[in-house]
């Protein structure tokens, strides 16, 4: 499976690791998060080619030869993702991971790949139980959203069917406009379908059927059992929790 590393620039004004700081590029120890990333993907069985889009002067700079393709980002996540997979065949199904997860294991990404073989489907999505990472990582804060069968939080590893890629453009485009608007969300998702998800009745399944019916895809939730898919570094209080695990 080839992998696309999002590594995009991102401003931040809400006391974040930085306003105006890739976060790809922030230093733990001697290496920067995105360096983690691409070497935990290296050592994974089932990974071929990796491609990084994002800054490409910073990060030539960074990989030089350790990946196969280094792409210039073009702006929001969707353009950067459609960009990239002009680099893969389309008879295949790539990985797509976020940068910001330094954490991440082998295991978690060869888990992820294996679960994502057992289902048909088009698009995946990792999510994560709250049971599991508070076992695992006491103290480190993630938001959750309150399912019929527990909370859960999203995960930062896709897997995408390159051809499913014109069904499902347009829907994240908008998706990701109207993140911060609940009325212009529900005039996509329906109103019943955020009632249910406000009410912590909305399970699993209902979630799959709904994106199959919007995108005329077939999907799948995939519960990872390793928290680190899903502890991304979203703020200064994140950065300095995951360093001190880091460090154990």
């Amino acid at each position: 499976m080839d992998v696309i590393v999002l590594a995009g620039e991102k401003k931040d004004n809400n006391n974040n690791v930085g306003e105006e700081l890739n976060k790809a590029f922030y230093k733990i120890r001697d290496k920067h998060m995105v360096e983690y990333v691409v070497e935990t993907l290296r050592k994974s069985k089932g990974i071929e080619k990796i491609a990084v889009v994002g800054p490409k002067d910073k990060l030539e700079s960074v990989f030089g030869g350790m990946v196969d393709y280094i792409i210039e980002g073009s702006g929001s996540i969707v353009s950067n993702v459609l960009l990239t997979l002009e680099c893969f065949p389309e008879d295949r199904k790539v990985l797509i991971v976020t940068s910001d997860i330094p954490m991440i294991t082998r295991e978690s990404i060869e888990d992820f790949i294996e679960r994502c073989r057992g289902k048909d489907a088009d698009l995946y999505y990792s999510i994560v139980d709250k049971k599991v990472n508070d076992l695992r990582y006491p103290g480190v804060r993630r938001t959750y959203a309150r399912l019929w069968e527990g909370r859960f939080t999203g995960g930062n590893v896709f897997c995408f069917n390159p051809a499913a890629k014109d069904k499902c453009k347009d829907f994240f485009e908008k998706m990701l406009e109207y993140r911060k608007s609940p009325a212009k969300m529900a005039r996509i998702l329906g109103f019943g379908f955020l009632l249910r998800l406000a009410l912590g009745i909305l399970t699993i399944n209902a979630i799959q059927k709904k994106c199959e019916s919007l995108l005329d895809v077939r999907a799948a939730v995939i519960i990872s059992p390793y928290p680190e898919i899903g502890n991304d570094v979203d703020s200064l209080s994140d950065l300095k929790i995951i360093e001190k695990y880091m460090q154990l």
